[in-house]
Formats: C-alpha cells, structure tokens, sequence
C-alpha cells in the first residue's frame, strides 16, 4: 500500500466498517499476541490469508516477494509456523519472550468490493535474556469483513528500522 486515506469508515462487503471496529480488532490481536495464544490469532486469519514482515530495506510500492522477507508465509507456512511456536520446538522462545505491544494511529481506505486496506504504527517492547528490545513500524493490512467479525487477508509488519542489532531474530510474531 502506498496511500492511506485518513477516514472514520469504509463501505465493504455491504456494510459499514468504522474505525472503533478496526482498532478494537487491532488491540485484541494485540492481546492474544502478548499472551501467546497462537490459536487465538490464527482464528483473526482468513483461510487462505498471507503473513509477512518485509526485511529492513524495504519501501512502499515493493513486492516483498522479491525485495526479501523475513517472513513471507501463504496460509500453509502460516499455519506451519503457529504449530511449530506452539511446541517445544521452538526453542528460541521456550521460555516464551515477554511482550507488550502498542497500536497506533489506525487510518483506513478503500480496498475491493470484500476486502479493504488498513495502516497502523506499533511498538512492540519484548524482553528476552535479559534484554529489553523495541522494535517499530508500522502495519499494512487487508482485512476482510465476514459474519464472524473481521479477518486478516493481509497481514504485513514493516520495520522502521535500518537494520537489526547484530543477533537479533523475529522469533516472536511482531
């Protein structure tokens, strides 16, 4: 997404969207995501949705499918990787990271006729190993309303950052 309109609502899928509905689905994300309950946030997801985190380089208007990604999940791979941070496999989080995520300045646009595209800031503060790291960026999503409330089509993180600190690693969902 390179535009974000600044709107209170969008029409999709026959109905009105505001932006409280957003934010609320937005923080509750960000909840089941700080309490590691990876069932819980694969249930935000469409089938057939998409998960990525772009590497550091990227800018708006790229494919991160061929600029790089740290992550850059189709619903399988998705899927594969909330098991795979559910069991005793994946040890760079057992025990699991502590977490705290902030959601910001939400903006909504236009999308298609089922789908449209939401942009947000976050910080998300993780303590791991006796460290205290930030990272920051924003969000650039296509969400989906369905009978069940919203859902991601599109779930994508964006680092604010130049480069990651020398041994740094997403282990956790940012």
């Amino acid at each position: 997404m390179t535009t974000i309109g600044n709107r209170s609502s969008v029409w999709c899928a026959g109905r009105t969207v505001n932006r409280q509905d957003v934010e609320d689905f937005l923080y509750t994300e960000a909840d089941i995501l700080d309490r590691w309950d990876y069932d819980g946030w694969l249930a935000l997801f469409e089938p057939g949705a998409r998960f990525e985190i772009p590497t550091t380089d990227y800018r708006p208007g790229w494919s991160p499918h061929e600029s790089g990604s740290f992550v850059d999940d189709d619903w399988d791979l998705l899927r594969a990787r909330v098991k795979r941070l559910k069991s005793r496999k994946a040890h760079a989080e057992n025990p699991h990271s502590r977490t705290h995520r902030l959601v910001s300045n939400v903006r909504l646009s236009e999308g298609t006729e089922d789908s449209f595209k939401v942009a947000a800031s976050f910080v998300v503060h993780r303590a791991r190993d006796g460290h205290f790291d930030a990272y920051v960026g924003w969000y650039d999503h296509v969400l989906v309303p369905t009978e069940d409330g919203l859902r991601f089509r599109l779930r994508r993180s964006v680092l604010g950052h130049e480069s990651l600190a020398a041994g740094a690693r997403l282990s956790f969902i940012l």
